[in-house]
């Protein structure tokens, strides 16, 4: 993990956070101090569990809780194949 002091992350904050997404977690110290860590967002929820499962997704969706969807089935015959 690569240490930046504040006033430097300050002045390159996007570099910070590149470094964060592409190689993961970097101190911040204050004062020669461990102060902050920026994380990527992934690993932001992989530590926090903010992740939404496929149930829980469906349960959020504004369909839920609604009757089933009504199919109208087409009742031609279908056409005779040709080969």
């Amino acid at each position: 993990m690569q240490t930046w002091q504040f006033q430097d992350a300050k002045a390159h904050f996007s570099e910070v956070v590149r470094r964060a997404t592409q190689e993961g977690p970097q101190e911040i110290s204050d004062q020669g101090r461990p102060t902050a860590v920026v994380v990527s967002r992934e690993m932001y929820d992989q530590l926090t569990g903010n992740r939404e499962n496929l149930l829980e997704l469906m349960r959020h969706s504004p369909l839920f809780g609604q009757d089933e969807p009504v199919f109208n089935r087409d009742s031609t015959v279908p056409r005779e194949d040709v080969f």
